[in-house]
């Protein structure tokens, strides 16, 4: 199946730049391009990918407010969003994380690894670094109160599925985490399916950022 993206950036020459390297792949083809906040979310509901590749920084509708509006309202809250930031120390990425981006790729992101990552986030796998989303994620909420509500949502959760999560939030893979708990890769996508749905978070990176929030984690544990 061929994976639909849509670039938005105001620069053209990112925009060609991100265009060239996606080409190269059969099963992934560019639907379209913005560049602002405000024509992604349009060319989004017009053209239905499943990946939009959303620079943070645009003029008018930037991309956090972009990205909140296309993973929330209908048509297009199936799609899912892949932030594009110059440096991943980007104090605003972590806005769009928690406005529901589903991972971050830095602008000098190798072709094969922009490719993969696009591959990764349209089959729902979104935490794409699970390090450096786990760094960047830490770094914003260290020094924040603990959310009283985020530790009360854990309470639905079974202990084998907090046990789950915390893993998830220390930024281990699936495998690792069925090392570490004897139990096959299935069961943990098991787990971590129903912990999301259950705390009604959009994917695996808002199950990170509640973890830290609710205490479950902390900086650097």
């Amino acid at each position: 199946m061929t994976i639909k993206v849509l670039l938005a950036d105001d620069q053209a020459l990112v925009r060609a730049g991100f265009r060239s390297l996606l080409a190269r792949s059969r099963d992934i083809a560019v639907v379209g391009e913005a560049a602002d906040g405000e024509e992604a979310v349009r060319l989004a509901a017009s053209t239905g990918p499943d990946v939009v590749l959303m620079d943070i920084r645009m003029p008018g509708v930037d991309g956090i407010a972009a990205t909140r509006r296309i993973v929330t309202e209908p048509p297009t809250s199936g799609s899912r969003v892949i932030i594009l930031t110059t440096f991943d120390t980007d104090e605003h990425v972590f806005a769009a994380l928690r406005a529901g981006a589903s991972g971050f790729l830095t602008k000098d992101v190798e072709p094969a690894d922009l490719r993969r990552a696009v591959a990764a986030v349209a089959a729902g796998d979104a935490l794409l670094s699970p390090g450096v989303t786990r760094r960047v994620i830490e770094q914003f909420v260290r020094g924040r109160h603990l959310t009283a509500g985020a530790g009360q949502r854990l309470a639905v959760l079974t202990a084998r599925e907090v046990e789950v999560a915390r893993l998830v939030a220390l930024g281990l893979s699936n495998d690792e985490i069925a090392e570490r708990l004897v139990i096959s890769p299935l069961t943990v996508k098991t787990h971590i399916t129903r912990a999301i749905a259950k705390l009604d978070v959009r994917d695996r990176v808002q199950l990170v950022i509640l973890a830290y929030e609710s205490g479950l984690i902390r900086p650097g544990e």
